[in-house]
């Protein structure tokens, strides 16, 4: 049950990710999305899949992978289109 809910908890917060990711996609635009907010999350990430790795949980693990390739993706949109639109 525990692994579970390790699953569900972390399928529903990466996925959280996806409708900014499309949204920046659509409209091209990262105007509110503060950098700041998202280099420390992302670090936040990193860590987090560190952890994950040290202590041997795939749950954490999984999640925070795909959430870290998700912020990179939002950091990539962030720099690709404040240069298009500066």
């Amino acid at each position: 049950m525990l692994e579970v809910m390790g699953y569900t908890a972390g399928a529903l917060t990466t996925l959280a990710f996806v409708p900014q990711v499309v949204q920046i996609y659509r409209t091209k635009s990262v105007k509110d999305v503060s950098l700041a907010m998202f280099l420390l999350f992302t670090l936040g990430v990193a860590l987090w899949l560190g952890y994950g790795i040290m202590t041997h949980s795939f749950p954490v693990v999984a999640a925070n992978a795909i959430t870290l390739m998700l912020s990179f993706v939002i950091l990539y949109f962030k720099w690709k289109y404040n240069r298009v639109n500066s």
